[in-house]
């Protein structure tokens, strides 16, 4: 595995020359540097942090400074791997000014490389404005969570002709305003291998089958450290739920038992000394 920094010039090679991309989503200084010393490609600090880490029912309430605060600890911990910002909702769609002022803290603030937004045609003009001023972008289509009331809840996108030729659509226009990358979310695999094919930029997959030119998961979902929903598209590698809790109880149960802390695990003061004391 190369020790080079990761960059958009780095995706687009890996897209040319059929390596798949790997990328995995970290809140958190920990676990950043874990999958950086692993060789992931891209690390995605998303807006999913409302769910898993901040305990919210969607990415909804999840604000700029909510972001930045992880953004930063994520960063501090990778020195490879390519750092992408979720850009929360509202943060890009009341004015194209604000999506690149907001866009731009990522990159002064934080020092991730790059940003995601959500939507196709409709951000394009935001996409073009951000690129143009230097900040690398990436797409995202298919289930996009902050607009899931829109959608009417968590389904597969793109099912019938009209919604998959809408999607092939806005992939081409957001390529054309200028994206490194596209994630591709509880898409048909199908249509993902389309979409694939008919773009020059990196596609990642998430729920769109295996013909996307990299693949992203949700960190919790993959370890099993989330386990109030496991979506159909998720494997889970392990169950550090149930692991965790594990060492959770048995640490109770001996404090309680008084069996930890043991002579292992404490220090020791001389009996000259500690016969002063009293």
């Amino acid at each position: 595995m190369s020790s080079d920094k990761v960059t958009t010039a780095t995706i687009r090679e890996l897209k040319a020359g059929g390596r798949p991309i790997t990328m995995l989503t970290a809140y958190d200084y920990s676990m950043a540097k874990i999958m950086d010393d692993a060789g992931i490609d891209m690390i995605l600090v998303g807006d999913s942090l409302g769910n898993v880490v901040l305990g919210y029912d969607s990415t909804l309430p999840v604000t700029m400074d909510d972001m930045i605060h992880h953004v930063k600890a994520v960063c501090r911990g990778v020195s490879r791997a390519m750092v992408v910002a979720d850009m929360p909702f509202l943060s890009y769609e009341v004015s194209i000014e604000e999506a690149v002022r907001n866009a731009g803290r990522f990159l002064k603030e934080t020092g991730a490389q790059a940003v995601k937004l959500e939507g196709g045609r409709e951000v394009a003009e935001a996409v073009r404005a951000i690129v143009n001023a230097g900040i690398p972008v990436m797409g995202h289509l298919g289930l996009t969570p902050q607009s899931i009331n829109q959608l009417g809840g968590f389904k597969v996108q793109g099912k019938d002709a009209a919604a998959a030729k809408k999607m092939i659509e806005d992939a081409q226009a957001l390529e054309e305003a200028g994206v490194f990358g596209i994630v591709l979310e509880c898409v048909p695999t199908p249509l993902a291998k389309l979409i694939t094919e008919k773009l020059q930029v990196a596609t990642i997959g998430i729920g769109a089958g295996s013909h996307c030119d990299g693949q992203v998961l949700v960190v919790n979902d993959l370890l099993g450290l989330y386990p109030r929903f496991t979506p159909k598209f998720v494997k889970q590698y392990v169950n550090l739920h149930g692991q965790v809790a594990g060492a959770f109880k048995q640490y109770i149960d001996e404090v309680r038992e008084r069996s930890f802390p043991g002579p292992e695990h404490s220090f020791k003061m001389s009996d000259e000394v500690l016969s002063k004391l009293y």
